[in-house]
């Protein structure tokens, strides 16, 4: 003690000042290599090696699953195919704007759809239910004004009006049951309406459809409507708790019509086998629509973890996994919440109601938060019915983000992740609903330690330099 006592009563301040400038110098080397691993692995190199090696040399244990195996060679080069940004989808699940988006507004005072969101849907109503022969009849020619209103009484007033001058005008129908109805019931009844007035219709039109390119046109507007009639009854049928009905209605639909799979039906299908809990079902769907050549979903990604999550759950222990290692079914899980994951990592916020969910918009962007908030908003009771799912994708959803491909343009499972998603679901979703901005990843504790240790190291040489025997004796004492 006493020669460490005359050391430093030697000492300069000169040799503070060199001692706080190396110092600030070597942490600052030490913080650019940590920014810079970082940028290119995600994560951060001395807690990836204190993790990896001084962890199991002090007793400790890695909860963390391993990295999971890479998917099959066709599946991640056809997922790595060009594809266009920020394509809006009209959402599968879309909800009735009379029986619920506006129930919800007269609730709470709060409107659940955007106007983007609206426009979006005039714009699809104008395509499916219009063609260029309405003006042959009277009452298609009013429905085609009544699709470019903006005011709803308007619609519903034209409507009326297509109803006088023809019964059996099914797009009028359509229309009040979307928007006049105020009950699921009231909405059924319409549509069944309109059921009638559409077969009608598109029997007559299957007859004379090789006449003229007109009528190959009305053709397909009258099996546009047709197929948007019973896809809603089926809906209809779903939340009044007529299930296996609804089912049904739904494989009868796509059986009919199997050109028609980009209207997504089959999303419906899968939503309403969960309810049953026909998971055998639910799988041979699967097997059929996650192909390589067809586009994903949040729907499709989740449901196909939560099947593999379904076999490992009800036993799955962190403590346990991480002293005998992962099994082969859980390691399958694992890696099927990391393909989701990574297609949207903005859904498990949602499931684990980490993120308060609202009214899902009537269009979703792929990969985007409003995808998350339609997913999120009729399968949470799914996730929550199978025990121990949830606290599987607590315990992995995390770890399998992190190793989601870091900057995000590089892309692993998929095809990069489009930068333009905050942008569009901010116009998809409404003002008091915070966007999640995901995927970002929080920068690591040892960045944030050397930068602070980088700071404080400079500062303390300014003020050696600035005043040294003050400092001086600050460090004796």
């Amino acid at each position: 003690l006493l020669t460490v006592t005359v050391f430093l009563s030697t000492l300069t301040p000169k040799f503070y000042f060199a001692l706080t400038v190396t110092s600030s110098f070597i942490s600052g080397l030490i913080f650019v290599f940590e920014w810079w691993h970082f940028r290119k692995y995600g994560t951060s190199f001395i807690e990836q090696v204190s993790v990896s090696h001084l962890r199991p040399l002090i007793g400790g244990v890695e909860n963390s699953p391993p990295a999971p195996a890479a998917f099959s060679a066709g599946e991640s080069e056809t997922s790595r195919q060009s594809m266009p940004e920020c394509k809006v989808w009209r959402n599968p699940l879309n909800l009735f704007r009379g029986a619920e988006y506006s129930r919800y507004m007269w609730v709470t005072g709060k409107e659940p759809l955007t106007y983007y969101d609206m426009n979006l849907s005039a714009q699809d109503h104008q395509n499916f239910f219009t063609c260029d022969t309405d003006a042959l009849r009277p009452s298609d020619t009013v429905m085609q004004k009544a699709w470019r209103e903006r005011n709803p009484q308007a619609r519903i007033k034209a409507a009326h009006q297509a109803l006088e001058l023809n019964n059996d005008c099914a797009t009028a129908y359509v229309l009040l049951a979307e928007e006049e109805a105020t009950t699921i019931v009231d909405a059924e009844r319409y549509f069944k309406q309109a059921l009638k007035a559409g077969e009608m219709i598109y029997r007559r039109s299957q007859n004379c459809h090789s006449q003229s390119p007109q009528h190959e046109a009305q053709l397909r507007r009258d099996t546009n409507v047709l197929v948007y009639v019973k896809r809603r009854l089926a809906m209809c049928a779903r939340k009044l708790g007529r299930i296996r009905e609804a089912v049904k209605m739904m494989r009868d639909l796509m059986k009919e019509f199997p050109l028609l799979s980009m209207l997504n039906i089959h999303e419906n299908l899968l939503e309403a086998l969960l309810e049953l809990q026909a998971y055998a079902d639910v799988q041979a769907v699967l097997a059929k629509y996650d192909d390589i050549s067809l586009p994903k979903s949040a729907a499709i990604c989740y449901t196909a973890a939560l099947l593999k999550a379904r076999a490992v759950s009800e036993r799955f222990s962190p403590e346990t996994a991480s002293k005998r290692g992962l099994s082969t079914a859980e390691i399958n899980a694992v890696e099927a919440i990391h393909r989701a994951v990574e297609f949207n990592p903005h859904v498990p916020k949602y499931l684990l109601e980490m993120k308060s969910l609202v009214l899902p918009p009537e269009h979703i962007l792929k990969r985007g938060d409003s995808e998350a908030v339609a997913y999120a908003f009729f399968h949470l009771q799914h996730w929550k019915r199978i025990e121990g799912a949830l606290n599987l994708l607590h315990c992995t959803w995390e770890g399998t983000f992190r190793m989601i491909p870091y900057p995000l343009e590089k892309g692993h499972l998929f095809y990069p992740y489009p930068s333009c998603t905050e942008t569009a679901d901010r116009e998809l979703l409404p003002t008091f609903h915070e966007v999640s901005v995901y995927p970002q990843k929080e920068l690591p504790f040892f960045i944030h330690f050397t930068a602070g240790l980088c700071s404080f190291s400079a500062m303390l040489a300014l003020l050696t330099h600035q005043f040294p025997e003050l400092m001086v004796v600050f460090a004796k004492a």
